[in-house]
């Protein structure tokens, strides 16, 4: 569906590229991306989703150049994008309105977007929190309302950006099993190992500006305990 294509990614005042001659096709239908902090994961998102514009090589949506606004407007009505800071993802006074939000931007009437904004909190379990204040919720309830917001818009594709970041222990386990039940493919960064175990099916790592498959009769994945948490790396044989 998407594919990046000898992308190479360089933050202004940088020494060096953070992404290099990338590639990178979405391809599985759940994939899960580590690497160490800085290594640029978050930056592949942005340029999956068109935040961001690669310095030289291309973004894909099925096969074609992603190139003017309308290709753009096009590939985010099928990729919804959870950013890792809810607060970033939400900006209406109620959680009815934010949820509402997208579908009214993809042509439906307010009657049609709030049905649909309804619809989807009921899916998430999130059922009365229509009139909740959203900067009144708990952060593990903006992260669920954040979801909403972008499953209301019945993308194809979700990109996800450390889901679990600061959630409880509850809310985290909620958010697992609401990401195993969806019928869409996923792309999630994330450190927590034991979630993109749970969420996963293709591991791939990031280094060095470059991305590689995981393949497990190939290496061994250790999670040692850190004052961070729990820290997955690699090793070749």
């Amino acid at each position: 569906m998407l594919e990046l294509r000898q992308v190479s990614y360089r933050y202004p005042q940088a020494a060096s590229p953070v992404l290099e001659d990338l590639d990178f096709t979405v391809a599985d239908s759940r994939l899960g991306i580590i690497g160490p902090n800085g290594c640029g994961k978050t930056t592949l998102l942005h340029l999956l989703v068109g935040l961001l514009r690669p310095d030289r090589g291309e973004l894909l949506c099925h096969g074609q150049p992603v190139r003017s606004r309308a290709d753009l407007r096009a590939l985010r009505r099928e990729v919804g994008f959870l950013f890792q800071n809810s607060d970033d993802q939400l900006f209406s006074p109620t959680v009815l309105e934010d949820v509402a939000f997208g579908p009214l931007n993809l042509g439906h009437s307010p009657a049609e977007a709030a049905e649909i904004a309804v619809h989807t909190l009921e899916n998430l379990g999130l059922h009365g929190f229509e009139e909740r204040i959203t900067h009144r919720l708990s952060g593990g309830e903006k992260k669920l309302v954040a979801l909403a917001t972008i499953l209301a818009m019945r993308p194809k594709l979700l990109l996800l950006d450390e889901p679990t970041n600061n959630l409880d222990p509850q809310t985290r386990q909620r958010l697992i099993d609401i990401l195993k039940n969806l019928d869409l493919s996923q792309v999630i960064i994330s450190h927590d190992w034991n979630f993109l175990d749970h969420t996963t099916t293709a591991l791939y790592a990031l280094e060095e500006g470059r991305i590689h498959r995981c393949d497990a009769a190939q290496i061994h994945v250790h999670r040692h305990l850190h004052r961070a948490g729990d820290h997955p790396h690699h090793h070749h044989p």
